[in-house]
C-alpha cells in the first residue's frame, strides 16, 4: 500500500514499466502534500502571538490532517480501482456469453476508475478552502507554504481530472456518463482558479 511504503520504494514503483501505480496516485499525493503543507503552516500559527485566531487555526489542523488521511487512502483505492480495469481486460471472451460477462465487468471498472479521481478533486478543492481561511493569518514566515500547498492541491485537480476522462471515453453507459458529469464537471475549474488566486496573494504579499 502507498500509505505504508517508503518514498523511495513508491517512486521506484511509479517510476517502473507496471501499471500501477499511476498519475491518478501520484494526484491523490499532490493532495496529501498540500493537506500537510497547511498543516504545518497552521502548526507554526499559534501560540500568544496568533492567540485571537486560535479557534480557527485549531479547526483548520484537525480538518488537514483528517485530509492527509483521506489522500492517501484514495492513493490506495486508485491503484486497487485501476487494478480492477486491467484485471477485466483480461478475463475469458471464448463464448458470447464470457464476452458480454467481460464487457460488463470493463463498464463496471471503469465507472468505479472514474470515481476515485473524481473524489479526489472535490477534495483537492477542500485543501484550498482551508489554505485560503489560513493566508490572512498565517505566521508569515512560511506564508510561501501555503501557496505551495495551494500549488500540490491545484496539481492533484488538474491530474484527477484527466484520469477522469480517460476512463469515461470508454464508458458506453450513457446513463453512468451523465453522472459522472454532474460530480465533476466544472469542478476542477473552480480549484484552479481558487489555488491560482491564493498563490497569486501569496507572491503579492511576499513582495509587497
Amino acid at each position: 500500500m502507498i500509505s505504508s511504503e517508503t518514498i523511495n520504494d513508491y517512486l521506484s514503483r511509479l517510476a517502473s514499466r507496471q501499471p500501477t501505480p499511476g498519475g491518478g496516485a501520484a494526484a491523490a499525493l499532490h493532495a496529501a502534500q498540500g493537506a500537510a503543507l497547511v498543516a504545518m503552516v497552521a502548526r507554526y500559527t499559534t501560540g500568544e502571538k496568533y492567540a485571537q485566531h486560535a479557534e480557527l487555526v485549531g479547526r483548520i489542523v484537525n480538518a488537514a490532517d483528517h485530509l492527509i488521511v483521506e489522500a492517501l487512502r484514495l492513493a490506495d483505492a486508485d491503484e486497487h480501482a485501476f487494478q480492477g480495469v486491467i484485471d477485466s481486460y483480461k478475463l475469458p471472451s471464448g463464448t458470447d456469453e464470457l464476452k458480454a460477462a467481460r464487457s460488463a465487468a470493463i463498464q463496471d471498472a471503469l465507472v468505479q476508475a472514474a470515481q476515485t479521481p473524481a473524489t479526489l478533486i472535490k477534495l483537492a478543492g477542500e485543501v484550498v478552502d482551508l489554505a485560503t481561511e489560513l493566508v490572512d493569518v498565517a505566521n508569515v514566515n512560511v506564508i510561501s507554504d501555503v501557496a505551495a500547498a495551494a500549488d500540490a492541491a491545484r496539481a492533484a485537480a488538474t491530474t484527477a481530472r484527466v484520469n477522469i476522462d480517460i476512463n469515461v471515453v470508454a464508458v458506453k453507459d450513457v446513463a453512468a456518463r451523465a453522472r459522472l458529469a454532474e460530480q465533476t464537471d466544472g469542478i476542477e475549474e473552480k480549484v484552479v482558479l481558487a489555488a491560482d488566486s491564493l498563490a497569486r496573494r501569496v507572491r503579492e504579499r511576499i513582495l509587497a
